[in-house]
């Protein structure tokens, strides 16, 4: 009987161990499934802009090609003016229809780019190498109708390319200047916080501490606070020798430093950490 009972625990520890170990490759299983699905998609992604990045560069190769023939033919216009004419109008027609499309491109991979989770650096450096690239061809083509005009000849398709890509640089500026101050602004409300000190009384007054609780209703008086830039200010000067943060923030990211006066400074050794959990910061002194 304690032999048969000895069995039954043994089977029981036994099906218990293959149970949690069935629960942990389970476990294993899965999270090997997400990291193959995010992989899969950061591939397909990245083979999405390269293959846009490739199809630019093809578009400038073109390009250059077509400039060539255009300095060719330059050289022709007094030997046959007309013959040159033509294809130079020929080529430069086809130069402003490949760098309206390059424009387009150079505009979907920058969206590519700004959508996806798994930007790089290095792409992002090459699309402003591209950008760069085009508006220097741009100013390329401006060159060459000053060049012709200040020879008595007028072609057309070139005034239409200038005036077309003309458009397109001002457009492009403009939009350009819209986004970085779009960002600019972002990149303040992200980085801005709020700080306030003062003795209870005063805390009081301004509706920032009512019934011992902080911040607790939307009538506090905004205007006491001073905001700040949360990369820049890393200490607050506080002229007080006692202090208390009412405010949550973690403990291990700051520190409470007395001066030869005993006055504390408040210093914030981790910003980052120090603001995640609320960008308002009040704190009571006495």
């Amino acid at each position: 009987m304690k032999k048969l009972l000895f069995l039954s625990l043994c089977v029981a520890m036994l099906a218990s161990c293959d149970g949690k170990k069935n629960v942990e490759n389970d476990k294993l299983k899965s999270e090997n499934d997400s990291l193959l699905m995010q992989l899969t998609q950061r591939n397909n992604e990245l083979d999405e802009m390269m293959g846009t990045f490739n199809e630019i560069q093809e578009g400038f190769r073109q390009i250059n090609a077509a400039e060539n023939r255009v300095d060719l033919q330059k050289g022709k216009l007094s030997e046959n003016p007309a013959s040159a004419k033509e294809q130079i109008a020929s080529d430069i027609q086809f130069i402003s229809k490949t760098m309206e499309a390059s424009r387009a491109q150079i505009a979907k991979l920058q969206s590519q780019l700004k959508n996806s989770k798994y930007s790089s650096a290095q792409l992002k450096k090459a699309v402003e190498g591209l950008t760069a690239e085009l508006e220097q061809k741009t100013k390329q083509i401006e060159e060459l109708q000053t060049e012709l005009a200040a020879k008595n000849i007028r072609i057309q398709e070139l005034d239409e390319a200038v005036t077309g890509l003309s458009a397109n640089v001002q457009t492009l500026t403009e939009e350009t200047t819209a986004k970085t101050k779009t960002l600019s602004e972002q990149d303040k409300t992200i980085n801005t916080a709020w700080f306030v000190f003062g003795t209870k009384s005063e805390l009081k007054a301004q509706k920032i501490l009512k019934s011992g609780e902080v911040l607790k209703t939307a009538d506090f008086n905004k205007d006491y606070f001073t905001e700040i830039d949360i990369r820049t200010t890393k200490e607050i000067k506080l002229y007080s020798k006692r202090a208390d943060l009412l405010t949550n923030h973690p403990a291990n990211s700051y520190s409470l430093v007395k001066d030869e006066k005993g006055q504390l400074t408040l210093q914030i050794t981790n910003p980052k950490e120090f603001w995640s959990v609320s960008k308002y910061l009040v704190i009571q002194v006495k």
